[in-house]
């Protein structure tokens, strides 16, 4: 879908379908390794409705961080034996709905990302924010997670 706009006097032709082309590997990165996305408030709200075991929320986004560190430290962090029982993702400044109520569950934290938070029976239980992702590792930001998920997180069986 094609959107005209004028600005100044000048028409601009904003390609919104050639945008969405453009995020959707970086959505792609957490969904292939079995992340829910989360489009709309609703959807939240249904995930969060459940309180029991562990839900790993991922707020993505499109920063340079989240590519190079954020995304591959947490398909890292999914190898480890004890992983969390959902994983879902809102996409920061894309699905504004979903991420502004996600955020709700976020109490007392300013909006940050990408970023990580982990969710034991319905308690906010660890939090990774853009300033512990930002200027870090992929490695080290996974140990991160992974502490978190051996201390919260059951171990898993294949």
């Amino acid at each position: 879908m094609v959107q005209d706009k004028v600005r100044g006097g000048v028409l601009v032709s904003l390609e919104l379908d050639f945008y969405q082309m453009m995020i959707q590997p970086m959505r792609d990165e957490l969904t292939n390794i079995g992340f829910r996305e989360l489009r709309t408030a609703e959807e939240v709200d249904e995930v969060m409705a459940d309180k029991t075991g562990t839900t790993f929320f991922v707020v993505n986004s499109v920063c340079g961080c989240a590519g190079g560190i954020a995304r591959p430290a947490v398909a890292m962090a999914l190898e480890n034996d004890r992983r969390p029982d959902r994983l879902v993702t809102v996409f920061a400044g894309q699905d504004k709905e979903a991420t502004a109520r996600a955020r709700e569950f976020f109490t007392d934290m300013p909006p940050s990302s990408p970023s990580f938070f982990l969710f034991k029976d319905g308690e906010l239980v660890g939090v990774l924010h853009r300033s512990d992702i930002e200027g870090s590792r992929a490695d080290i930001v996974a140990g991160k997670l992974m502490a978190l998920f051996d201390k919260y997180c059951e171990a898993k069986t294949n």
